[in-house]
Parts: C-alpha cells; structure tokens; sequence
C-alpha cells in the first residue's frame, strides 16, 4: 500500500494511505510524497490523487503569472512586426502602382487593418499549440484557461473581442492586472483566462 508524506504548515506529517488521505483537507497545491519518489509533488500533479480527489492537473502555479511589463513588451513585438509587414506592402504597392491617390489609398486602407489583423493574428496564435503570439513567445509567456491548458478558438476570439472593453474609456480594463491576484486583465476575466509565465523548474 503507497504511504504519502504531507506537508502541512511547513512541516511533513505521515506517512498515510490513499484512505486515510480522504480524512484530511488534501488541496491540489498541498505538497505530497510517496516513496520513489526525489522531491514533494503538488497534490494535482499525482494522477492517483486526481482521481481520488477529482482534481485537475494545472500546468501552472501563482508565482507564475505574467506581469503587465511583459505583457505590454510582447503586444509591441507583434504590433511592430505587424507594421513591418505594413510598410513591406505599400513599398511593393509603391512600385506596382503609378497613381498616387490609388497608392495613398491603398496604404491608408492597410493602415485601418492593423488592428484587424492584430485581432486575427492573436486569436489563432494563442490558440494554437504554443499557445503565444512571436511576441509572446520572446517574451516566454503564453495563453491558458484557468488551469494553464491550450484554449479553445472561440474563447481566445473571445478574449480577443474582449480587448474592446479593456481599451474603454481609457484602457482602464488594462490595469485590473494590479489589483487582481492572478495579474488578469478585464478581458482575462471575462474569457477566463490567465496569462502565465513558461514555468521554471
């Protein structure tokens, strides 16, 4: 029968069995170990102790989430590559073209589409496997639930649409993150969504 040390206020207490455990306030971040094993675990991280507690297995800890510096930092990256592809297009515009207003135009119209395809770009991007924009992931920060797991399309959409009323009036929504524990943003709470750092271990 496997034998569990618990840490409880700092100090190892145990061992105890599997039924035992039941007894006691076990909390997915409580740190536990079984024979075998180098270190203490958290409690989420031990498939056994999931399936006896029904917790999930969260890829993520507080100390983890990301803070708005970098944050901010990783939105410029991808605004500034953004308009690197920007200037790319009217320059072969430029040279495609001979009309000025049509080239004018053109390059106000593409202008107007930044955002659009910020939203776009974004969206995909924190949905997809790497879970990051580029600029995010120089910055070594991703997009998660709540739990630090891949997002669905239509909730990182969400999200992103959600940025709307972060920007309102005055990008109050922004600044949540200093007063919120987990560093979410208004558009974060409203997608459920967390924004973490890549774990260190």
């Amino acid at each position: 029968m496997q034998e569990y040390t618990i840490v409880v206020n700092g100090k190892p207490q145990g061992p105890f069995g599997l039924e035992e455990l039941k007894t006691l306030n076990i909390r997915p971040d409580t740190f536990i170990r079984k024979p075998g094993m180098d270190d203490y675990k958290e409690a989420h991280e031990m498939p056994e102790l999931r399936e006896l507690f029904g917790f999930r297995f969260q890829q993520t800890a507080p100390q983890y989430f990301a803070s708005f510096d970098q944050r901010l930092m990783a939105s410029a990256i991808d605004y500034f590559l953004l308009l690197v592809c920007y200037v790319i297009i009217v320059l072969l515009i430029y040279i495609v073209v001979d009309q000025k207003i049509f080239r004018i135009g053109t390059a106000l119209f593409f202008l107007l589409l930044l955002p659009v395809a910020k939203f776009i770009y974004s969206s995909i991007a924190e949905a997809s496997i790497k879970q990051a924009t580029i600029g995010k992931r120089l910055m070594d920060i991703k997009v998660g639930d709540m739990f630090g797991n891949r997002l669905d399309l239509v909730t990182s959409f969400t999200r992103n649409i959600a940025k709307i009323l972060s920007t309102l009036p005055v990008f109050i929504g922004y600044f949540f993150c200093f007063v919120n524990k987990k560093q979410q943003c208004l558009h974060d709470i409203v997608a459920n969504t967390l924004v973490v750092k890549q774990r260190l271990l």
